[in-house]
């Protein structure tokens, strides 16, 4: 997904402000010389994918427009363990200041771009698509979809308001699947934003017969979601989905479903080990 630039100035905005109150940072504004100027320099300690470089440049801007941000790797390449990703130069006291908000992107963002990049490397071939949920911390949704696209992986819906899922919690409530895709069709919404999460192949002919766009396999077998795929015969998209883990990936993948969705990778996946090396600027 292409991350607005609102999105980026008002994410960055909030995690200075909670990170520097109104008060700065007060060992640095203590210890360091106002006029003391430094490099630093984000170095990755572990092979990974980038993402997060916009955050991280973001951040300094805000801090302090003068100083000087190189980039070295744009987010989505795949950087060996030991290279510099990106050096920060000028003001040591700004430079300090920046240095967790800007790791805390960087790092949180390579890992999910990190964990995708891994998840389409193991279908690869299948024809099968990994996707996100909206498993996503609270107030970094746009931020988490962007590292996942910077994986390889794609965008689902970004909220309850711009697509339909008829959930198994809806279907406790009122178990008919028809009724429920009428419904949205009756208020204009297009039958590929109408996903119906199913359990077995009764409930993914009701799907089908309804006119939703998408079904979720939720937890099926390996057997029933090949059957699925043969009773679907591209009527309707099939994501399979429900504690998909790396390692197990490509079974699921060569049913025939058309993506897997993997909340783990916003909910779960390991933070990147990257680091900020400073040093007195030359």
């Amino acid at each position: 997904m292409q991350l607005g630039h609102e999105d980026l100035q008002g994410l960055v905005r909030r995690a200075l402000h909670e990170d520097l109150s109104e008060t700065g940072d007060l060992t640095s504004n203590t210890i360091l010389p106002a006029k003391a100027t430094a490099d630093g320099r984000f170095v990755a300690r572990q092979p990974l994918t980038l993402a997060g470089i916009p955050f991280a440049a973001q951040v300094y801007h805000q801090l302090d427009p003068s100083l000087g941000f190189e980039v070295f790797h744009r987010d989505g390449e795949d950087v060996p363990e030991g290279e510099c990703v990106a050096l920060v130069r000028g003001s040591a006291r700004a430079i300090l200041a920046g240095e967790r908000t800007a790791l805390n992107f960087l790092m949180r963002l390579s890992g999910i771009a990190t964990a995708t990049r891994n998840c389409v490397r193991e279908i690869a071939g299948t024809g099968a698509a990994i996707l996100d949920t909206r498993k996503t911390a609270p107030g970094l949704r746009a931020a988490d979809k962007y590292a996942v696209a910077c994986g390889g992986g794609q965008n689902h819906r970004f909220g309850l308001y711009d697509a339909a899922m008829i959930k198994d919690t809806h279907l406790a409530v009122d178990p008919d699947i028809g009724k429920a895709v009428a419904a949205l069709r009756g208020k204009a919404v297009p039958s590929e934003q109408i996903t119906v999460e199913v359990r077995d192949l009764e409930q993914l002919r009701q799907a089908i017969e309804a006119g939703a766009g998408r079904a979720l396999l939720d937890n099926m077998e390996l057997e029933t979601m090949r059957r699925a795929v043969g009773m679907a015969a591209g009527r309707i998209v099939l994501e399979a989905s429900g504690g998909l883990q790396p390692g197990g990936l490509r079974p699921v993948a060569e049913t025939g479903v058309d993506c897997l969705s993997l909340g783990f990778l916003t909910h779960s996946a390991r933070a990147a080990d990257i680091a900020l090396e400073t040093e007195p600027q030359r």
